[in-house]
């Protein structure tokens, strides 16, 4: 049956309170489990449409006993930017407080859990799943948060810390279909970019800023890098950042077409009992995080596209004219490397220096931190 649960943030000043919603759907012993949130970023509303309509498939699916794993739901993953209009414009990508990402400087536990769990581990992936996840659980119990902004990084790090999958359900500016995951998670990952018909797929282990996504990821990843020539340390959970294409695209006929491929992924990985449908031709192969050429205009200016999000480029096909209206200057802009256009800005007038859109292409030349501001 259906579990509705809230979970208090931190009240900033009196008078004032936020909570997180968590639906839990699955049987009394679930083999699994998977967590699903939405709108991290809360200006990127397509995933709370499919959460909307997730939460009714779950509940019928629930009923009709095909649930093999406690499926965990949070449609509304951020309340405080979700509230964050300023003069009738939304701004949920940053908290207008510390000018933090909601997305970024989640916790890394890898060394502290690593120091604790090293003399209980021994040559039994299970048997180090589950250790390993105890002390998680527990680290995270005993973090104090101490603004509004870290009390919602730490319950939504707690709902989810013990999940076999972590699907993060965000969108981009203008954009195609496309996802973020691990290269060592690719293989179960990739089902999901076929049924989602993902025109791009990017790859990266560690691409900096401990995002959501990877703060479980990674911390599987470190303790398996640390242990590997002593324990069995298993991929205990693997994340995929899922972009619904644009801000733009709410609509009923889309958000029904992602939940029912979030279904089908599910059905697929064994989350849900049903046939798994056969798996769509992928549009694009996945290609190294550090293969994006985020093209950057030199100059300010009306910006006007020629290239727009499915586009392939050549190296050195023009993207986009950025026109100064006074001195008639009209500057095109080119990208450096070949590859696929899975994401462009919103905006018309360009400032110097901005990032305009996003090419993936096929081989890696970027290092450090790769995830845009």
């Amino acid at each position: 049956m259906q579990r509705h649960q809230t979970h208090p943030l931190l009240a900033p000043v009196p008078g004032t309170e936020r909570h997180i919603h968590s639906f839990h759907y699955g049987p009394a012993k679930p083999q699994g489990k998977v967590y699903i949130q939405a709108s991290l970023h809360a200006d990127e509303l397509p995933g709370m449409l499919v959460a909307w309509h997730l939460k009714k498939r779950l509940a019928e699916l629930e009923s009709a006993g095909r649930l093999h794993s406690e499926i965990v739901l949070v449609p509304v993953a951020n309340p405080i930017g979700l509230e964050q209009v300023v003069m009738d414009i939304p701004l949920g990508r940053y908290e207008l407080e510390s000018g933090q990402n909601f997305n970024r400087h989640f916790l890394d536990l890898s060394t502290q859990i690593g120091d604790e769990v090293e003399g209980l581990l021994n040559n039994d992936p299970a048997h180090n799943l589950h250790i390993i996840r105890q002390h998680l659980r527990k680290a995270l119990a005993a973090q104090v948060p101490t603004t509004q902004l870290q009390s919602q990084r730490l319950t939504l790090q707690t709902l989810a810390c013990d999940a076999d999958v972590v699907l993060d359900l965000h969108c981009d500016f203008e954009a195609v279909a496309h996802l973020y995951t691990t290269p060592q998670a690719w293989s179960q990952v990739e089902p999901l970019a076929r049924y989602l018909g993902a025109q791009a797929s990017l790859l990266a282990t560690d691409s900096g800023g401990q995002s959501f996504d990877e703060c479980f990821t990674l911390l599987w990843w470190t303790l398996q890098q640390r242990f590997e020539h002593c324990f069995a340390i298993p991929q205990g959970s693997f994340s995929v950042t899922v972009e619904l294409r644009g801000q733009g695209d709410v609509s009923h006929a889309l958000a029904e077409q992602d939940c029912q491929a979030l279904i089908d992924y599910l059905i697929s990985f064994g989350a849900i009992e049903g046939e798994a449908k056969p798996l769509p031709e992928l549009p694009y192969p996945a290609t190294p995080l550090a293969g994006v050429e985020p093209v950057k205009s030199p100059v300010g200016g009306v910006l006007v596209f020629h290239a727009k999000p499915g586009d392939y480029l050549e190296a050195g096909q023009l993207v986009a004219d950025v026109i100064d209206p006074i001195n008639d200057r009209l500057t095109p802009v080119y990208c450096s490397h070949a590859g696929l256009v899975y994401a462009r800005s919103l905006r018309r007038m360009a400032t110097a220096g901005m990032v305009i859109a996003h090419v993936a292409g096929r081989e890696a030349y970027r290092s450090g931190y790769l995830l845009s501001a």
